[in-house]
């Protein structure tokens, strides 16, 4: 990860009200939407493991306002996206090229992305069923995959919009102003590893301890290797196995999931 100058004292007020916009437009508000929703699981009289949360359930009964509501939600999300990377450009230096999202080194950043693939997605379901099992995950239920001819590339595009979303937000843009704010660098890890946690709390306390794990994990390589692009390519894999490979393996071995 390349050097990050820090800014002077009289600009760090501006700096973290940047960060508290960027946040607030974004994932920080999906994490308090979250907290909320955990707060009020807890408190529901109803075990964990009987409650469910949906994925990418639809938005409408009438099919062209279902893929409408869906398709603008994609891309308005994209704007907190182009906003961080907006901050982030410089004169005679590209954003993408400061977060290592361009590419310049498509084999290496693919084959990065797929080990991290490996290394999170196995575990990761692993995880899921022994947070079912020990009832500190809800039933996650995914969007039926027969709907309409656009439901398959709709999720694509759903899982596209979070890994640009969580590895450019949460990632790329935070940890450059973290630095910049003189955070240390395993600081900057376990609090940016917490963020992404923190708004996955919605499906229970399992997958809150499973996306701090992969934030640890994912915020270590970019640490080592400067290079947001094997992060985006890894987390879009996994969540297009999460949106679209999910409902098959329910289909095909519902016992697994009760």
């Amino acid at each position: 990860m390349s050097a990050e100058t820090l800014v002077p004292t009289v600009e760090r007020k501006r700096l973290w009200w940047e960060i508290a916009i960027v946040l607030g437009l974004s994932l920080g508000a999906s994490a308090v939407y979250s907290i909320v929703s955990i707060i009020a699981r807890l408190t529901a009289g109803t075990p964990l493991s009987q409650q469910s949360a949906t994925l990418n359930g639809s938005l409408s009964p009438r099919q062209w306002l279902d893929f409408t509501y869906q398709f603008l939600a994609i891309f308005f999300d994209l704007f907190a996206v182009a906003l961080a990377l907006y901050l982030l450009w410089q004169p005679g230096r590209s954003a993408f090229r400061r977060i290592g999202l361009d590419l310049t080194r498509p084999r290496k950043d693919a084959l990065g992305g797929l080990a991290l693939v490996a290394l999170i997605g196995v575990p990761g379901l692993a995880l899921y069923l022994a947070g079912r099992a020990l009832g500190a995950t809800v039933n996650v239920i995914p969007a039926p995959l027969d709907g309409y001819w656009w439901t398959i590339p709709i999720l694509v595009l759903s899982a596209l919009r979070s890994a640009l979303q969580e590895e450019i937000i949460v990632i790329g843009y935070l940890y450059t102003r973290l630095k910049q704010l003189g955070w240390s660098k395993w600081v900057i890890i376990v609090a940016s590893a917490g963020l992404r946690g923190s708004y996955h709390l919605y499906q229970g306390i399992g997958p809150f301890f499973g996306n701090a794990a992969m934030g640890v994990v994912f915020g270590w390589c970019y640490m080592r290797w400067g290079r947001t692009m094997p992060l985006v390519i890894a987390h879009w894999i996994i969540d297009v196995a999460s949106f679209v490979g999910y409902p098959l393996v329910v289909a095909w071995w519902p016992s697994l999931f009760k």
